[in-house]
This record gives C-alpha cells, sequence and structure tokens, in this order.
C-alpha cells in the first residue's frame, strides 16, 4: 500500500469519524462541570491574596456602603451564598456586613505595613461540610 493511500484513508476515516459524531443524536453522557459558587471563589480570591504576601505587608479589604467605608478583618461563610464581613469603620466601631455572594463588591489591595506595627491578617471562617 502506497504512501498517498494510506494518507487518504486515514482521512476518510477521520472525516467519517467526525460526521458520525456529528449526527449522533444522543451527546455523551458525561456530567456538566458546576460553576463554582461566588461565595467559594471571593474567598479563594482573598485566601490566596493574603497567602501570597510578604511579612510586611497586609491585605487591606475595604468595603464601601454609601458613605462609609468599612476596613474587614473577617470574613465568615455560613453557607457560600451568603458571606457575613466583620470590620471596622472610620470610628473604630465594629460593623458586620451580611450580604449575598453574587452581589458583594470588594476592594483588595496589598500595603506594607505601618512600622513597627505588626501586619493584620484576615480571619477566614468557611462553612463546616455536612455529613451525612
Amino acid at each position: 500500500m502506497a504512501f498517498g493511500e494510506i494518507t487518504k484513508q486515514l482521512a476518510q476515516q477521520a472525516l467519517g469519524n467526525s460526521i458520525k459524531d456529528a449526527l449522533d443524536p444522543e451527546p455523551a453522557k458525561t456530567a456538566p462541570a458546576q460553576p463554582e459558587s461566588a461565595g467559594a471563589t471571593i474567598l479563594a480570591q482573598a485566601q490566596a491574596m493574603q497567602r501570597a504576601l510578604k511579612p510586611e505587608e497586609e491585605l487591606v479589604v475595604l468595603y464601601n456602603a454609601g458613605g462609609e467605608t468599612i476596613r474587614i478583618l473577617e470574613f465568615y461563610a455560613p453557607t457560600l451564598q451568603v458571606i457575613v464581613l466583620t470590620g471596622i469603620d472610620s470610628a473604630k466601631n465594629i460593623t458586620r456586613i451580611i450580604s449575598p455572594a453574587d452581589a458583594l463588591q470588594l476592594i483588595c489591595k496589598v500595603m506594607k505595613s505601618q512600622t513597627p506595627a505588626k501586619p493584620v491578617r484576615i480571619n477566614f471562617i468557611t462553612p463546616k461540610p455536612k455529613s451525612d
């Protein structure tokens, strides 16, 4: 069998397989990938930013509500659809924000800590997996 004939035969098989796949009325039985929730994404991104910090840096997470800005010190996720943020306002009052994860907008920035102060680290509390 000549090289040209082998190539032609391989091309015909490939074309035949692609046509068969296109005409197959039943698609493959694979489960669609579940999209990651907004809450899981927000927590993962903030945690990744904090893990990447140098010892003299801190992650500053801010939440703006109306004319007020709150510096976030803790993320608490009772579920991945709701996130509770705890922080301090400009008057140093402890403030909590309870928000649906898909509506949450935060400002995150890496800053050098004010020497000699120790850099602030954000606390993350995530939901416990349910055991049946």
